[in-house]
């Protein structure tokens, strides 16, 4: 009897070890992205050499009423490899708004990292997040927060649309996507 305990008590930890061990890959592929975006903003400070930006009260702006979405239009096509040259994806810049369609001939998985932990959590939801709260504080109208949709094929990812980027999170936003199709990509190719 004490045995049979024994032997399940090993089995347990042996699976809480098994999970373990796929958190802190997920964590380290996290503080990983969490580094680049790190990087990014070190270098777009030494680009705008440490100036600060000037806090200005805003102006309110009469409410329009809310149009339904038009279809946008995109001013270039970005199209985004690997160092190898493999195309990931095509990114459609517009002017406030940004569309990634996924090359077909690749299967991006919703649940592979860190697309869910970084690039929807850590990147677009926080982004939405700060324009809430700016439209809640009247900062910006409440039809300028960033919204996003992620069309699905079952688990397949298929394409990508951000509204309401901004200018200056244009950037951000293609440098955050093509590292998380990077490391996707990776994780794909050591599966496969």
């Amino acid at each position: 009897m004490a045995e049979e305990e024994e032997k399940e008590k090993i089995k347990k930890i042996a699976e809480l070890r098994v999970l373990l061990e796929k958190r802190v890959g997920d964590m380290e592929t996290e503080l990983e992205g969490l580094r680049f975006l790190l990087s990014f903003i070190d270098d777009t400070l030494l680009e705008k050499g440490f100036k600060r930006a000037e806090i200005t009260k805003p102006v309110p702006t009469p409410q329009k009423a809310v149009s339904p979405p038009q279809a946008l239009e995109y001013e270039r096509s970005i199209p985004l490899k690997t160092v190898t040259g493999d195309l990931l994806a095509n990114l459609y810049v517009g002017e406030d708004s940004m569309r990634l369609v996924l090359a077909e001939d690749k299967s991006f998985d919703v649940n592979t990292p860190p697309f869910t932990s970084f690039l929807v959590e850590r990147v677009l939801a926080k982004m939405q997040e700060k324009d809430r709260e700016a439209a809640s504080t009247g900062e910006i109208p409440p039809d300028k927060i960033l919204s996003y949709n992620i069309v699905r094929d079952g688990d397949l990812i298929r394409e990508i649309t951000i509204r309401n980027t901004g200018p200056e999170r244009s950037r951000e936003l293609k440098s955050s996507i093509r590292w998380t199709l990077e490391k996707m990509y990776e994780k794909m190719m050591q599966t496969g």
